[in-house]
């Protein structure tokens, strides 16, 4: 039963969340998985110093985290170049999503995606009323000229794309995302989704003016720096942008472990290019393991590869049931005909081990069954 106080489009939303938790799931199942290759967080960990540091902040976790997150600010905008008034810190690229579509999107504003690319974005835009367009992708990858025609035809206020792309890995070069810069209609804004710029080859993104009102882009901690669990992101923006944030975040969001967890984390560019090293040498083994079980694997730029199980979207999620009874939690892209893949992240070893035991046993089954 809706509750009768929620307002018309809170009551009109689908009861529904873009994700189903790896716990959420154990407690279905009742046991616990044995691979955990499903979420693209970093098996790898965060760096030992930014370890070290949250130890020392815990001690002090009875206070607030500063609500400018300076410290952390400054250090971000060292790395782009660029004044900390461009700099905004958040919970997480989702976090910072939804306070981007609460600025921007009222009812009915056109907002353009990508069909079946990573289902947020989507959620905020319906949270608060905009009307989502989307184009479907050409071939594996997000259509940027079908992005920005559609943006332009419409007059879409936010045009959102992810690249590296998530669900599917690959990219566009720097050349592409700069002719979509240029193309963003007048009063629009391209919103590029950088989670896994540290996992991408290196020179393969673009250089752009954090000052250019045209593009927001932003990053996280959570892939190569291994702190998916303190949910730290943040975007690199026009001044004017980046300070509207002030009129809606919860400034008191991001706690005093957090931030100096990040803040460590950022300082050790080391180990970031230690995690994206072996990153590289996972998303190979998981291209022999595709490859030894008769599939193909997808060229990825992010810590995933997304496996093309060679059928369609029913047969893929027999397969990925299939793993799911054996202990390997791993998703799966929503929308045919991506959906003919399995997405598995890049984990250690002993999870790849795993993996590769599961799926001769997955795909016996989910061919029988089909």
């Amino acid at each position: 039963m809706t509750d009768p106080r929620l307002t018309p489009l809170a009551a009109a939303l689908p009861a529904t969340v873009p994700f189903t938790g790896p716990e959420a799931l154990e407690r279905r199942r009742g046991v616990a998985f044995r691979a955990r290759l499903g979420a693209n967080e970093s098996g790898f960990g965060p760096s030992p110093h930014a370890v070290e540091a949250m130890k020392r902040a815990a001690r002090d976790a009875w206070m607030y985290g500063d609500p400018e997150v300076q410290e952390l600010r400054d250090a971000i905008a060292e790395r782009h170049g660029c004044d900390p008034a461009h700099i905004v810190v958040g919970e997480g690229i989702d976090g910072l999503l939804g306070l981007l579509v609460r600025l921007t999107v009222g009812a009915g504003t056109p907002v353009v995606s990508s069909m079946g690319g990573y289902p947020t974005f989507a959620f905020h835009v319906a949270g608060f009323g905009g009307r989502l367009l989307t184009v479907p992708y050409l071939g594996d990858s997000p259509d940027p000229e079908g992005l920005m025609g559609l943006a332009r035809e419409a007059g879409a206020r936010l045009v959102y794309i992810a690249n590296p792309d998530n669900p599917m890995g690959g990219m566009h070069g720097a050349d592409v995302i700069r002719r979509m810069v240029e193309g963003v209609p007048e009063g629009g804004l391209l919103v590029l989704d950088e989670a896994y710029a540290e996992l991408a080859p290196e020179g393969s993104l673009p250089v752009i003016d954090p000052a250019d009102p045209r593009v927001i882009r932003l990053r996280t901690f959570s892939k190569a720096q291994g702190l998916a669990g303190l949910r730290v992101g943040y975007a690199v923006g026009p001044r004017g942008l980046v300070a509207a944030f002030d009129r809606v975040r919860n400034h008191f969001g991001l706690g005093r472990v957090a931030q100096a967890g990040a803040l460590a984390a950022i300082h050790d560019e080391g180990w970031a290019r230690e995690v994206a090293r072996r990153v590289a040498e996972g998303r190979a083994a998981l291209g022999r393991i595709a490859a030894a079980n008769g599939l193909a694997a997808l060229p990825s730029c992010a810590n995933f590869v997304a496996i093309d199980c060679g059928r369609d979207g029913v047969f893929a999620r027999a397969v990925l049931d299939g793993l799911l009874s054996r202990g390997v939690f791993v998703r799966m892209p929503g929308v045919a005909p991506l959906d003919r893949c399995i997405r598995v992240t890049v984990g250690p070893e002993d999870s790849l081990a795993v993996f590769a035991e599961a799926l001769p046993g997955a795909l016996e089954e989910a061919g029988a069954a089909g």
